[in-house]
């Protein structure tokens, strides 16, 4: 089990770095949609609505890549089992960002973004099976809350609670 266990942070990370590279893939569609298709007599792009998807989509993509290398740095600095927040963190969280980055460019393309012609639709599938097969989201959060209200604990020389 420990074995097994010690394994599961390098494959988040590989799956967190896929991820981050669907998302920024599908990213660089949406934005060749937004440059390529006019709606009203202009551009997608020069619509306020798409504007703000872009925007969010490219802080999203940022905020997923860096947190997937400060686990990675995590982990090569202070090992698997010191790493456990950041490795549960970026479990819930990049799937979470990347697959709205995904989303949006659905939206983008609309009814074509849901067809077979586009990879959208098969990248937001793969990125909501990722969510569920590496285990429920809750449950890493209650190890992420955990390991936190420890940390807070230990900070403020706490020892009201015996267990969590």
């Amino acid at each position: 089990f420990e074995i097994a266990q010690s394994r599961l942070g390098p494959g988040r990370i590989h799956h967190c770095m896929r991820a981050v590279g669907l998302a920024a893939r599908c990213y660089e569609l949406m934005l060749q949609r937004t440059l390529t298709r006019q709606t009203f007599g202009k551009y997608l792009a020069q619509h306020g609505g798409c504007q703000e998807m872009i925007a969010d989509s490219a802080s999203d993509i940022e905020a997923a890549r860096l947190l997937t290398l400060s686990c990675a740095d995590a982990i090569d600095r202070l090992g698997p089992q010191k790493a456990r927040d950041k490795i549960a963190g970026i479990k819930v969280t990049v799937p979470e960002l990347t697959s709205r980055v995904v989303d949006r460019a659905v939206q983008v393309y609309g009814g074509a973004g849901v067809c077979q012609d586009f990879p959208l639709a098969r990248a937001l599938v793969g990125l909501r099976t990722l969510r569920i097969a590496d285990g429920p989201d809750a449950v890493h959060k209650r190890t992420v809350a955990g390991i936190e209200i420890k940390k807070a604990m230990k900070q403020l020389n706490f020892d009201g609670m015996s267990k969590l």
